[in-house]
């Protein structure tokens, strides 16, 4: 598995992503999570991937060449997410790519987010992520090393929000 930098070019292959996501959400009956819809169908979406595929916290993962994963990670959280009181990296984006799971792309994101976070002395990674349904995402994070610390609602879409201290780099 090869992580690159992510770019513009990149969000076509992240929509077709989430639109394989929602297509596999649903067929399990698990769409409150992100809906029984296509991301490419809908323009707020499909804006969302194009600006974060420009952000520099872009990640691609691939393997044998093929996009398999992406990663965003920013020093900042998103909107709804209150900053914590101290300098933190955040996982504002994971998502892997269908025909690529249970090949550790999200937990090989996941250590090159903390690998960026202590290239730049940051102690602590956050993420959230859906607390809805059966409650498998949770169990991801806090297998990936992550600590729940506190439940969140965005509208009727139930959140968890996580973190992981990577002791004595900051």
């Amino acid at each position: 598995m090869k992580i690159r930098p992510g770019g513009p070019a990149d969000a076509p292959a992240v929509l077709k992503m989430f639109d394989d996501a929602v297509a596999w959400l649903v067929a399990h009956g698990r769409s409150g999570q992100w809906g029984d819809k296509p991301w490419s169908s809908n323009p707020e979406r499909v804006e969302f991937v194009q600006k974060t595929a420009a952000e520099d916290g872009f990640w691609i993962a691939e393997i044998d060449g093929n996009p398999a994963g992406t990663l965003c990670v920013a020093e900042e959280p998103t909107r709804y997410i209150t900053p914590a009181d101290e300098r933190e990296l955040y996982v504002r984006l994971l998502l892997t790519a269908r025909e690529y799971a249970g090949h550790r792309v999200g937990s090989t994101l996941l250590d090159h987010a903390r690998d960026i976070a202590r290239e730049r002395g940051i102690d602590l990674v956050r993420v959230d992520c859906y607390a809805g349904g059966d409650g498998s995402l949770i169990r991801y994070y806090t297998r990936n090393g992550f600590t729940p610390t506190e439940r969140f609602h965005v509208g009727d879409w139930p959140g968890q929000l996580f973190e992981q201290r990577l002791g004595g780099t900051a």
